[in-house]
């Protein structure tokens, strides 16, 4: 079975839209000024240890506008992982080395885990990552908490979860942010 590892960006009023600046929320971009030399290293390093990116339609088309002209070995390393978008908008082929996943996310996702292969990452995509966390499809879930209150937009936690998380590990940064580590 493949394991499958959620990373994303959250507030500490647990707001997880638009970390990146791509015009969702007025003060977008909040994850900006927190990311240095070592968190674009560990991102890298995430990427270069996965060899499938799991995402929402969503989250790939932010993604893709956003990255698949970038250059640098993030850049690369996130034009070379296949791209698996859980989506039954899209169909065909898509670009950036990216295919579609059709049908219910659970079903899907799960015969994706069963599969041969590597690790699978995913980002963001927090209606999917709700979906497969309610469905006991996350092995592990790392939350980038940034020390900053939004006071609005989409929440990781919409609904409560079957169980408790279990801390596996705390790392604070010297940005401030502190990545913690749960298995479901």
């Amino acid at each position: 079975m493949r394991k499958l590892t959620v990373q994303t960006f959250v507030t500490l009023d647990g707001v997880v839209q638009d970390p990146g600046g791509f015009g969702e929320l007025e003060r977008g971009g909040w994850a900006l000024g927190f990311f240095d030399e070592r968190s674009a290293g560990h991102a890298t390093a995430s990427l270069l240890a996965s060899d499938t990116f799991l995402l929402g339609r969503r989250t790939f088309e932010i993604i893709e506008k956003a990255w698949s002209r970038n250059t640098g070995p993030y850049a690369e390393a996130m034009h070379r992982i296949h791209k698996v978008v859980v989506t039954n908008t899209l169909s065909g082929p898509l670009p950036w080395n990216a295919t579609v996943l059709p049908g219910d996310p659970a079903r899907t996702v799960a015969q994706l885990k069963a599969e041969p292969g590597g690790d699978i990452l995913t980002y963001g995509s927090s209606t999917l990552v709700r979906t497969l966390l309610r469905h006991g499809l996350v092995d592990e879930l790392v939350l980038g908490v940034h020390p900053l209150v939004l006071g609005t937009g989409t929440r990781l936690f919409a609904d409560a979860l079957p169980d408790p998380l279990r801390l596996v590990d705390a790392t604070p940064t010297s940005t401030g942010v502190v990545a913690l580590t749960y298995n479901p």
